[in-house]
């Protein structure tokens, strides 16, 4: 059985697709499961065992334009896949998926091209992003949470990257928490000086403190002067999946680092939903974690991806997450 997973969404959807390729084995496990996706997203599926082969669509590169696209196509076609299945809901990807060829391509009944699947799934906005995953292979397992865990697998080289910076830190046998400041939308983030409110909170309080982010996080002005280890940049993503697993307690805007720190059951999370809400199906998998929101703001949501600015001009949402109540979350969190 050759079977095709075409997702080229953000970082965060391609983490949350690790337990579609656990159940995947299951149903089919002699199966070869080939994954096409981003050149970011194929860089957080690396080291997993379950997958055999990972296929970079470079749409900004090698792949570009329409065609690109039917170049990977053919190239895909002639794999002669048994069963494709496109979580990714935009068209290229049904396009692409219909340019294998398969006898059996299946996605999502709201998908854009819909039309070029054999199969669909309903899309229920009811369910976690998980869930919704887990219904191409049919019923929705009970216990899912439980039972199908964010899998990541953090290389030998990348855990001896982190030994080194925890060494270096002396951070062994240390309460560490995360801060985590970023994210593509503005509206998404909570506000800089409110981070770092808590920064210096944490600091005074003796707790360790570690930045995370990308390189677009890097011009964030964080406190980083008074002990703050700063690894914005300075992080492949199987690298943060390894930081993540070390700390106690990582305080994030609804991004990526919520999904990647669920594969792992010791680390607290703490989300800050401003814009969005838990019901689009994308809070925390992991049931060591709570979401800090303002619930009862008629003006919510506002988009499932946020904006660039606040469409009512008052930001509430989440300036009325005050920084002290976070820092009380932090510290309950560290008795636990």
């Amino acid at each position: 059985m050759k079977i095709l997973i075409i997702h080229t969404a953000f970082i965060g959807d391609i983490v949350l697709s690790t337990p579609l390729i656990k159940r995947i084995k299951e149903v089919y496990p002699e199966s070869k499961i080939t994954y096409v996706t981003t050149p970011v997203g194929a860089s957080i599926l690396r080291n997993n065992e379950d997958i055999t082969e990972i296929i970079e669509y470079d749409k900004r590169g090698t792949h570009s334009g329409f065609k690109g696209l039917i170049a990977l196509g053919r190239r895909l076609r002639y794999e002669n896949f048994n069963l494709v299945l496109t979580p990714h809901r935009y068209l290229r990807s049904s396009i692409l998926s219909w340019l294998t060829r398969s006898p059996k391509r299946i996605g999502y009944d709201t998908a854009s091209g819909a039309i070029l699947f054999t199969d669909k799934v309903k899309y229920d906005k009811e369910k976690h992003e998980v869930e919704k995953l887990l219904s191409f292979m049919g019923e929705i397992p009970k216990n899912s949470r439980e039972d199908y865990p964010i899998e990541l697998y953090p290389s030998k080289k990348d855990t001896e990257i982190i030994n080194r910076i925890w060494e270096e830190n002396g951070l062994e046998n240390e309460d560490v928490i995360a801060i985590a400041p970023g994210s593509k939308w503005f509206t998404k983030k909570w506000p800089l000086e409110y981070f770092n409110k808590v920064i210096d909170l944490l600091i005074e309080n003796n707790k360790k403190v570690i930045v995370i982010g990308g390189k677009d996080e890097m011009f964030l002005n964080v406190h980083t002067s008074k002990g703050v280890i700063d690894l914005r940049g300075k992080t492949t993503l199987l690298e943060l999946a390894e930081v993540l697993r070390r700390v106690r307690v990582v305080l994030t805007n609804d991004s990526s680092p919520i999904h990647i720190a669920s594969a792992f059951k010791n680390t607290r999370i703490i989300a800050l939903f401003g814009p969005t809400v838990k019901e689009f199906g994308f809070f925390p998998w992991s049931e060591n974690s709570e979401v800090l929101e303002i619930e009862g703001l008629p003006c919510r949501p506002c988009g499932i991806h946020g904006g660039n600015k606040c469409p009512k001009g008052h930001f509430k949402c989440m300036l009325e997450i005050k920084p002290e109540k976070v820092f009380d979350k932090i510290l309950q969190a560290l008795k636990r």
